[in-house]
């Protein structure tokens, strides 16, 4: 128990207001609770913060538990989530964002994971302050716990959590259990109030939940920054609702909880989130949860010019990201069907100077292809490996130099480069233009220019987190989709924007010079959205 006594010590740099509550013991305790960021922003910018939490989880989520339990569990996650907005608000922050699944966990059944779900309320349809309201609605303590946290804290916070929505069974679409099951996301204003919903779209292996009949398109205002837009997770790979958001109703904000298994070389959490705020030239606000025995980490800040991020498969601990941003963007960049940024300073690159006789390894046993790179014959060696679980084409870099070409069905890619130094390493130039079917079905149209694990041919297409080699590139192809995702990660899986990027007549193409450390992925990540 706190006494007067305890408390007026601390507030002697706020004499005055001491003076106003001296008689009010409760009083100055709640005062104490609240956190007044201190940081004056900067006209044109605001304050984000972002946080990569290693959520506690339950050691079996299969098992059936009550509500007592289950909010047990995630009020030691929420206490978590509690210490790092007040820290956040501390630095000035005006809105954070919490990842998927950091409140509950994850891989429940449908029947396991009932008594971890809330009722959430339309806000459309209702005004409600789960704080200061906190007796509306049953089965709301996670939300009265987040609302909580945002008016003490002052300021948005979004978060993820699974909700309940009953239905009836002269309802063709309500499931026999009489009850929708939403992976969602909920957004609280700096007073606590809710003001927006995201129902997720675009399921990931989650059997627990439904899909909605339509799609949730949610954007909500803030003061500092104007209209924001959110999706979560696996949505990001999908035109609804991500890429509506950005051409329909012209958000320039993202807020995106995620709980991201990387899979590197192309589909790293860090290396798509910048992608897409450089694609459409966005911010992006990307918390990602914190569990790398799992392959999950990755979380940041994104503009389409820099980043402030964070990458960690070593660490056990979470991690708070705040970073001051720009609200808006240059004009002059846009959305990747009309970017065109630079597109006439070409440099010494040409797209007509290409080889154009490269031997073509076809024999089924991948073994009998595995050549090393010292092995050179007169002619490159074309060849064939999965990479992402898809069957790309394969051409090795020769030399320090050169300028060489690959094509997949109607995809052509080429590559002109030069190395400031010939390490020990091997990379390979690569096409895919084909509808991916594993862990998902979407088509793909690719070019990248990736290292392999070793000088061994077999391991190209491998993930690999460290490199030395050094390049100036620029790589283009002929896409079919106006859909393309720069990807450009760097040694220790850190992200890294072109220097130029933009369509040539049917040419999409990124420059890159002047590496300030060793080259893991370069890539045109196309999306042909019509044909999945």
């Amino acid at each position: 128990m706190i006494c007067c006594s305890s408390v007026l010590p601390f507030l002697f740099h706020f004499r005055l207001m001491a003076n106003m509550l001296e008689g009010s013991c409760k009083l100055l305790v709640f005062l104490l609770y609240q956190v007044v960021p201190v940081k004056v922003h900067r006209e044109g910018h605001y304050v984000a913060a972002v946080f990569e939490h290693q959520a506690i989880l339950s050691p079996n989520p299969a098992a059936l538990t009550n509500r007592h339990s289950a909010l047990e569990l995630m009020n030691r996650n929420l206490d978590v989530y509690e210490e790092q907005a007040i820290a956040a608000a501390k630095q000035g922050a005006q809105l954070i964002v919490f990842p998927e699944d950091g409140i509950h966990g994850f891989n429940f059944t449908r029947t396991s994971i009932f008594p971890y779900l809330e009722f959430v309320p339309d806000p459309l349809l209702l005004k409600w302050n789960p704080c200061r309201e906190p007796h509306l609605f049953n089965d709301t303590e996670v939300l009265q716990r987040l609302s909580c946290i945002a008016l003490r804290s002052k300021m948005f916070l979004v978060a993820n959590l699974g909700a309940k929505q009953p239905c009836k069974h002269s309802n063709p679409h309500c499931p026999p259990d009489g009850r929708y099951q939403f992976n969602t996301d909920v957004v609280f204003s700096n007073n606590g109030s809710l003001v927006a919903r995201y129902r997720k779209q675009n399921l990931y292996f989650e059997y627990a939940f439904n899909i909605p009949s339509e799609v949730d398109y949610t954007l909500f205002d803030t003061p500092f920054a104007g209209k924001f837009g959110i999706f979560t997770c696996f949505d990001i790979l999908f035109y609804e609702p991500a890429v509506s958001l950005v051409k329909k109703y012209n958000v320039k904000q993202v807020v995106y909880p995620t709980a991201w298994m990387n899979q590197l070389p192309l589909l790293s959490a860090v290396e798509i989130q910048q992608a897409f705020a450089v694609a459409f030239n966005i911010n992006v606000l990307a918390a990602n949860i914190h569990h790398p025995t799992l392959g999950m980490t990755g979380s940041g800040i994104y503009t389409p010019s820099e980043s402030f991020t964070h990458y960690d498969m070593e660490s056990d601990a979470g991690k708070l990201i705040v970073a001051e941003i720009p609200v808006s963007t240059p004009e002059h960049q846009s959305h990747p069907e009309t970017n065109a940024r630079s597109v006439e300073n070409m440099g010494h690159m040409n797209f007509a100077n290409l080889p154009t006789d490269y031997q073509v390894c076809n024999k089924e046993d991948p073994k009998d292809c595995c050549r090393t790179a010292g092995e050179r014959d007169e002619l490159p060696l074309i060849f064939y490996r999965e990479m992402m679980y898809d069957n790309f084409t394969l051409l090795p870099l020769l030399g320090i130099e050169g300028n060489i070409h690959v094509c997949a069905n109607t995809l052509c890619c080429h590559l002109s480069y030069q190395r400031l130094h010939l390490y020990n390493e091997l990379y390979v130039l690569g096409a895919f233009d084909g509808l991916h079917t594993v862990h998902g079905t979407y088509y793909v149209q690719a070019c990248v220019l990736v290292k392999c694990g070793s000088l061994n041919y077999t391991t190209c297409g491998q993930e690999v987190t460290d490199a030395t080699t050094v390049m100036d590139f620029q790589l283009w192809g002929n896409f079919s989709t106006t859909f393309i995702f720069p990807l450009l990660l760097m040694s220790g899986v850190a992200p890294d924007v072109a220097d130029q990027l933009g369509w040539r007549k049917n040419y999409y193409y990124m420059n890159k010079r002047a590496m300030s450390s060793g080259l893991l992925t370069a890539g045109l990540y196309g999306r042909w959205y019509e044909k999945d």
